[in-house]
């Protein structure tokens, strides 16, 4: 492994680990109020997109990262969706 291919790896781990917390405690919580649905929206494409071209490329360290990442995100996303539509109901029938 070169030094570059490591770093690639670090930062794969890192960028995807990053967001193991927020959704541990999106799915343990449900709380979602201060998370915007279009921002996870769009950050899931776009992560989406990478798994994309990592794919495509055949770059391993972008793969990893983002096939982890968007597996995260979409898990928030859900919630988050799922969180809004659950206000929605409750807003309408007041």
């Amino acid at each position: 492994m070169t030094t570059i291919d490591f770093i690639g790896y670090c930062a794969a781990f890192l960028t995807s680990a990053s967001f193991l917390p927020q959704a541990l405690l999106v799915i343990r919580t449900r709380q979602t109020e201060g998370l915007s649905l279009l921002m996870y929206t769009l950050f899931t494409l776009g992560v989406a997109l990478w798994l994309i071209y990592g794919l495509a490329t055949r770059d391993a360290p972008i793969v990893i990262a983002n096939g982890l990442t968007l597996t995260f995100a979409i898990i928030i996303l859900l919630i988050t969706a799922q969180e809004r539509l659950k206000q929605r109901r409750v807003s309408t029938k007041s």
